[in-house]
């Protein structure tokens, strides 16, 4: 199946005991069995649950890996990802991500003794150089939060395996609609599945991919043990949502693009990050590996224009944490998403206070640019 209809019919899209083409909620917690001491298929939902099971499967299609995971949060999948190493290990990690990232790495997964070094992702040499004998992985996003640079995927894949050590990629922004990081030498890709996949605004859940058998077995004992597992009602819902994702990725990115011609043309802004804009670093790269650009945009104002007068006249567009919901959303990530940042790293990494991050939503691009000049015109 090409991947459109895959989304639809793929996975377990089928009940087969009862035919429904929507899968059922199995809310229950246990499983009757029929045998003391036996091998159930289904014996305790954190451990394994029909409709969960189904949501997996489908990711695990979508991503081209052996098996898919669902968590609580993207933040408990990230979690989960991480928990596959141990006191000792080493990783690279991208200097431009989340700042929920950020802070579990930081304030968590440091006092467990795992160890990082910080790096551009856009710089190989430097990617390659970090690399240390007892480096496990390399983490990255691309697009990044907020920045929405560029990582090549295949080339850090392939430097990760000249020195035996993991390729783990945040495809949130990019989503498996617009990339697939398996496919050009991950070895596992991270969702917060609340954004794009979703695409709703109405679950919170995160899933993990992997190629590799072996994590693969080692992540269904990780997911049972540390047990934040995701709920069938939100399984189903974001088995639901994942539906709609390529008709939703289309409408999102003619609206990104109609969004861009009015910001490049507003003198107001002074700044815009995009990887679609011929002249923006990464932009060949995000050609070679990406299908579209997304529709995630990051600018600044004009300097002496008040970012929040700005973001707080707006009428349509939210003034919110999360993106890819269906409904546009902005946010200023030094004082919301990347907040847990200390501004000096912040500022080093090249979040200035000013910047503006703009999911684009599926809403008339007419009206968003609408409300997006009436926002501007209120600061002149």
């Amino acid at each position: 199946m090409r991947f459109n209809t895959q989304l639809i019919h793929g996975g377990n899209s089928e009940d087969q005991t009862t035919g429904a083409v929507s899968t059922p909620i199995y809310r229950s917690s246990t499983f009757h069995q029929h045998q003391l001491g036996g091998q159930p298929k289904w014996e305790y939902s954190r451990t394994g649950n029909p409709t969960r099971s189904s949501l997996e499967k489908l990711i695990a299609e979508l991503e081209h890996g052996v098996a898919g995971f669902a968590f609580s949060s993207g933040s408990a999948a990230i979690h989960a990802v991480f928990s596959l190493y141990s006191q000792g290990d080493h990783f690279v990690v991208g200097s431009d991500i989340y700042g929920g990232t950020f802070r579990l790495i930081n304030k968590v997964l440091k006092r467990f003794g795992l160890e990082f070094t910080v790096v551009d992702m856009q710089d190989l040499a430097a990617v390659e150089s970090a690399i240390q004998d007892n480096t496990v992985a390399i983490y990255f996003e691309t697009p990044t939060n907020p920045l929405l640079q560029i990582a090549d995927i295949e080339a850090i894949a392939k430097i990760a395996k000249g020195h035996g050590v993991k390729t783990i990629v945040d495809n949130t922004f990019a989503t498996p609609y617009n990339q697939q990081p398996l496919t050009l030498g991950a070895d596992i890709v991270v969702h917060s599945a609340t954004k794009y996949l979703g695409g709703h605004s109405d679950v919170v859940a995160g899933l993990a991919v992997t190629t590799d058998q072996r994590i693969a077995e080692q992540l269904v004992f990780l997911q049972n043990s540390i047990g934040s597992t995701l709920g069938p009602d939100d399984s189903w819902l974001l088995q639901r949502g994942i539906k709609t994702l390529g008709a939703r990725m289309r409408i999102h990115q003619e609206n990104a693009d109609a969004v861009i011609g009015f910001l490049q043309d507003d003198p107001r802004i002074s700044k815009i990050y995009y990887p679609g804009l011929n002249d923006f670093p990464g932009h060949s790269v995000a050609a070679k590996q990406m299908r579209n650009f997304g529709a995630m945009i990051s600018f600044e104002l004009k300097k002496g224009l008040n970012t929040k007068k700005f973001v707080e006249s707006l009428q349509l567009i939210d003034l919110a944490e999360s993106l890819g919901g269906i409904e546009s959303l902005i946010e200023v990530p030094a004082v919301m998403t990347h907040g847990s940042i200390p501004r000096e790293i912040r500022l080093k990494n090249g979040i200035k206070d000013e910047l503006i991050r703009l999911s684009v939503g599926i809403e008339d691009p007419e009206d968003i640019i609408a409300d997006l000049r009436q926002a501007l015109d209120k600061l002149n």
